[in-house]
């Protein structure tokens, strides 16, 4: 039996350093991280589908949800849509984190949105840059300072250029990284892999990978996980696979991956949800139902969707 030794600090000052030197809050933000779909019935949100879908999600092992992201359909949705779905996943979830996504292109409006997600009980936040406006690298920065600014909640950074219409230079996030409120990124740079190895050798951020495709790759150069929708399907999967990553097992992970690239192809061949919710359907989980101008599948990929998950399921 191993017994340490506790030394008291001398002053609630010094205890207060204690803490924030043995308390790294970038520490949780690691591992398979869900980007929720949103189920709905008959154009409502569909709570009891919701439900459904995180607790089965919680049995089979995430590390963190985000909530109403692009892949949850966040911008067909109002304000008190997205506050319900983020207090019924808060309470589903018990100590597992759930961060809200936030977009926009108006920063003030912005840090007031903000202000209401974190009364609402909020694990972090998921802030993209602003959107269309194509903003310098100067106008990024400061509109994440002024969000960070209105909130206390940690601050994950989202990458994802083709939606945006601007990358993030390492720069730019080099500087944000100065603050410890920016605890992690999710990293969708297309691929740009000269990027992301910066990202994990230069900056204290937790390096997400956003390509799913990717987890594997950005795993092996020491990223720290991933917020990947596939990971609907088989979580465990997922993270078993990073677990052979860090153990070293690469032959185990390999194989592994590759077991999943064809279902993950599958998933982002047309515009996601829609082959997400289209799988989840086949398995019994919720209806397959998007709201425009997302849309369903093909029929041909509804077909080849059936015939790869149970092959995955299977695993």
């Amino acid at each position: 039996m191993t017994v340490s030794t506790v030394i008291a600090p001398s002053s609630p000052q010094a205890a207060l350093e204690v803490q924030s030197q043995s308390v790294d809050p970038r520490r949780a933000f690691t591992g398979v991280w869900v980007p929720l779909v949103t189920p709905f019935r008959d154009g409502a949100l569909d709570v009891a589908g919701l439900e459904k879908l995180v607790l089965m999600l919680l049995r089979q092992g995430v590390d963190g949800f985000v909530v109403c992201g692009t892949t949850g359909e966040a911008a067909t949705q109002s304000e008190s849509e997205q506050l319900t779905q983020l207090r019924l996943v808060r309470a589903l979830a018990g100590n597992v984190p759930v961060i809200m996504g936030v977009s926009g292109a108006d920063t003030h409006s912005m840090c007031r949105w903000i202000e209401r997600i974190e009364a609402h009980g909020a694990s972090g936040l998921l802030i993209s840059p602003p959107q269309y406006v194509r903003p310098s690298q100067e106008g990024i920065r400061l509109h994440y300072e002024a969000l960070a600014a209105a909130t206390s909640l940690p601050i994950v950074l989202y990458n994802i250029p083709y939606r945006t219409g601007v990358n993030m230079e390492l720069a730019t996030i080099k500087a944000l990284a100065a603050n410890p409120q920016f605890v992690a990124i999710k990293e969708s740079g297309g691929g740009n892999l000269v990027q992301l190895s910066g990202l994990i050798e230069e900056t204290p951020l937790r390096v997400l990978s956003g390509e799913d495709h990717l987890l594997f790759v950005s795993a092996c150069m020491g990223g720290h996980g991933g917020i990947a929708a596939a990971a609907h399907i088989r979580p465990d999967l997922y993270r078993r696979m990073l677990a052979y990553v860090a153990a070293g097992n690469l032959p185990a992970a390999r194989q592994l991956a590759s077991a999943l690239s064809p279902l993950i192809k599958l998933l982002f061949s047309e515009p996601n949800p829609g082959p997400l919710k289209a799988a989840l359907e086949i398995m019994g989980v919720m209806r397959n139902e998007l709201r425009l101008p997302m849309t369903p599948v093909s029929p041909a990929l509804y077909r080849q969707l059936e015939e790869t998950l149970p092959a995955i399921l299977g695993l």
